[in-house]
């Protein structure tokens, strides 16, 4: 038996027993990614490049790219490590800060997600007031504070549930059932009932999350709404079509995080928790700028220029 001031180190799962799986493994998780890397580096690009992309919708999607593109360099590069080079070792002061920034950059998506439900909101239902002067409901000075606000909080979220899960005495060994650190697996290594103290963070995150869900929901209601008193059926179709991509996209990282996390001990395997962790962590990075750029020509025509001209240059 040994606690937590004793742990040097953690080991992690490992994705295959054998040589071949594992490169396959490396294979797959370099071509996702480099598919999130060269997605969300393009978006980020062209809406910097681009100034008629200087809206407050791009200015979000900007900044979910940056969460998309820092959360998949969080994981999957320890992990490729690890099945190139046949290990499972990760330090604890590395597991620590693979916490801390995964659990900082999904609690920033998830209230930028929020922010940009608001967006469609305002966009849609009081097309008046939108805009980037500063007078108007999503001007440039509260577009900057809602995505300071994003930020902060997520750092919050980071700094109490690392502090507290690194707090508490391991001593049911140092191996780890997931590819990257995580706190539910952590937790499992305790020996004593202060993980309570984490499950009341995780109880106060659920209710901050559920009061995310609830605006979303009533938002969506009122867009819907307001869609289906538009006269003209291109107008209701352009209306739709800027609320799909954040649709889907939202769809895509609830559904993965909450089945991976709310799903009852039943039904849970190691298989199950490896396929959802991959799910939640490693697909939507990448998948998230495929699905933003196939609905919104602004963005696609912002994209081809940017290689055209950088193609030109080479």
């Amino acid at each position: 038996m040994s606690n937590s001031s004793s742990i040097s180190h953690f080991l992690l799962l490992a994705l295959a027993d054998t040589r071949q799986l594992q490169l396959l493994h490396f294979c797959l998780f370099l071509g996702i990614s480099l598919a999130a890397l060269l997605g969300n580096g393009l978006i980020i690009s062209a809406v910097a490049c681009s100034h008629h992309l200087h809206s407050p919708m791009f200015f979000f999607l900007l900044n979910l790219a940056l969460t998309d593109l820092a959360s998949i360099c969080t994981t999957v590069p320890k992990a490729m490590h690890n099945s190139l080079w046949d290990t499972r070792d990760i330090s604890y002061t590395g597991c620590a800060a693979q916490v801390f920034i995964l659990v900082f950059f999904i609690s920033a998506e998830y209230s930028l997600l929020t922010i940009m439900c608001y967006d469609r909101y305002v966009s849609i239902c009081k097309p008046l007031h939108y805009g980037t002067c500063c007078r108007t409901l999503l001007g440039s000075r509260a577009c900057a504070h809602m995505a300071a606000a994003a930020w902060a909080s997520g750092f919050l979220n980071a700094l109490l549930h690392t502090a507290n899960t690194f707090s508490l005495p391991l001593c049911q060994g140092n191996a780890l059932g997931q590819f990257f650190c995580e706190i539910p697996h952590i937790l499992k290594l305790s020996c004593s009932n202060s993980y309570l103290r984490e499950l009341g963070l995780i109880a106060v995150s659920v209710c901050l999350l559920l009061g995310c869900f609830v605006f979303i929901v009533f938002s969506y209601v009122q867009i819907f709404r307001a869609v289906l008193r538009i006269p003209s059926e291109q107008g209701r179709h352009k209306a739709f079509s800027t609320c799909l991509p954040h649709l889907a996209v939202l769809s895509l990282f609830l559904s993965t995080l909450m089945f991976a996390y709310l799903k009852p001990p039943s039904v849970s395997s190691p298989f199950l928790d490896l396929g959802l962790s991959v799910l939640y962590s490693v697909v939507p990075p990448a998948l998230n700028p495929l699905i933003y750029s196939l609905r919104n020509q602004e963005l696609k025509a912002a994209v081809w220029t940017l290689m055209t001209g950088w193609f030109q240059k080479h």
